[in-house]
């Protein structure tokens, strides 16, 4: 199977760069199922085209399934010839700089939409070419189609589901591998491999800025996850929690709750409360969920005393400013090693949670609404269960002690509630009690006399 990538940007050998791999040389990759190459079949200043040719070995393949028993179609089959999930995992593997949008040498470019045309010489899709246009041409992208005969000679045999594929459009290459990534296996809807939870980050983070918006998104999960239910749903829910506008604007978010919060810099005192109370509790591995752009995973991180920790946010855009907040890259191997960052929803069960000392949800519980936040409790202290469980919000009776704030408003206009002191209390010892927790009650910041602090924090831990 073949993919080309031609630009006409100026220069053209430029994408060389951007995929990691020189014009002039022809490279060979082996991998688990066969072979790819990667060359250059023009490559001048005004137009370069890119060639991945993928070698899948059919043979080699069968004789790796121990235990089957002979079967024809295991041997005579279209993968050897079809776009199809192997071409995806050979883009992640050769073209894997490129896909995560990094350039060393021109990284202003990887980051620029530039003119390229991808070539799919055998593109399958049985759902027709109506179905493979709704995929592409949401993205922006021209498409030109040609269906490819299954045999002149037997015209009885019906349409062709194969097609050669040309997509047009001014984009990053990211983007364009990213969909490319997606949705060749999509629309194969045959994928080689065995999908578990791991698929729905990689649906997800590859789907980063365009596929909550995708007019096919049922269909596109469906198909990638192989129609696994439980994963299909938990892939759409976290797509409706990332086209939040809240999950967009994570770092207006922070600066307009700061700037209401400035006067006595309650950001710091609370990371300074959170990182006290999960010393006293002798936790060594951290869950910081909803960890947004990272400042209390970099507080815990230049500690020490915490060995493990992994930083859960849904919203990806977050997560890579987080990754560059911790400048991750410049960390040793032992540090990388403590750290570790993971989109995920907090309101759905994932197995990954499961097995901490402790857990930390920092301003985060009063953006959730009343059906989110069941689901939340549920996720968190019914199935992950970490020993101990750190909430904090905002104190509304405090509220009226900040003179940027008119009376009667939220600290930020996406906070769905913002509880009294009273209420805090009630919901927390009613989950409490439910669960099998025990829970007590501290202020973080200056506390007033009638108003109490500015932020609430509840300490949960197994009774």
């Amino acid at each position: 199977m073949l993919l080309t990538i031609t630009t006409t940007h100026s220069p053209a050998t430029a994408l060389g760069y951007l995929l990691h791999k020189h014009p002039e040389r022809f490279q060979s990759f082996k991998l688990t199922f066969g072979k790819a190459s990667v060359f250059y079949p023009e490559a001048s200043v005004e137009r370069c085209t890119a060639a991945l040719l993928l070698d899948v070995d059919p043979v080699g393949l069968v004789r790796k399934q121990r235990g089957e028993g002979y079967q024809l179609e295991q041997y005579v089959n279209d993968r050897p010839y079809v776009a199809s999930s192997f071409l995806s995992v050979a883009i992640a593997q050769i073209f894997g700089s490129a896909l995560a949008g990094r350039c060393k040498d021109q990284p202003e470019l990887a980051q620029t939409p530039i003119p390229l045309t991808a070539k799919l010489s055998v593109l399958p899709c049985k759902s027709g070419e109506a179905f493979l246009r709704r995929l592409f041409e949401p993205l922006g992208y021209t498409v030109t189609t040609e269906v490819q005969a299954l045999d002149e000679q037997f015209p009885n045999w019906g349409n062709s589901p194969y097609f050669t594929v040309e997509l047009q459009g001014t984009v990053r290459l990211q983007d364009l591998l990213s969909h490319l990534y997606v949705l060749i296996p999509v629309l194969d809807d045959e994928k080689h491999y065995w999908v578990g939870d791991d698929e729905v980050d990689k649906l997800l983070r590859h789907g980063q800025g365009w596929l909550a918006t995708h007019p096919e998104q049922q269909q596109i999960a469906k198909r990638y996850l192989k129609r696994q239910g439980r994963l299909v749903r938990t892939a759409l829910s976290q797509l409706v929690e990332e086209d939040n506008p809240a999950d967009e604007t994570e770092e207006k978010h922070e600066l307009e709750e700061a700037a209401v919060e400035k006067p006595i810099s309650l950001n710091q005192q609370r990371l300074e409360a959170v990182l006290a109370a999960l010393k006293a509790s002798g936790a060594k591995r951290i869950l910081d969920l909803g960890c947004g752009e990272g400042r209390l995973l970099k507080e815990l991180l230049q500690d020490k005393t915490f060995e493990e920790i992994v930083g859960v946010d849904v919203s990806y855009r977050a997560l890579e400013i987080a990754q560059e907040r911790l400048h991750l890259e410049w960390l040793t191997e032992q540090q990388r090693q403590r750290i570790k960052l993971i989109q995920g929803s907090l309101t759905y069960r994932d197995q990954r949670l499961s097995g901490y000392d402790a857990a930390t949800v920092v301003e985060v519980i009063e953006h959730l609404d009343q059906p989110r936040l069941a689901g939340f409790e549920r996720s968190l202290f019914e199935f992950a269960r970490p020993t101990t469980v750190l909430i904090t919000t905002p104190n509304v009776e405090y509220n009226v002690k900040f003179e940027n704030l008119p009376a009667g408003k939220f600290r930020h206009k996406d906070h769905r509630f913002e509880w009294t002191r009273a209420e805090f209390q009630a919901w927390a010892n009613r989950v409490a009690e439910r669960c099998g927790y025990r829970v007590e009650f501290l202020p973080v910041g200056l506390e007033d006399a009638d108003l109490g602090a500015p932020t609430q924090m509840g300490v949960f831990t197994l009774a």
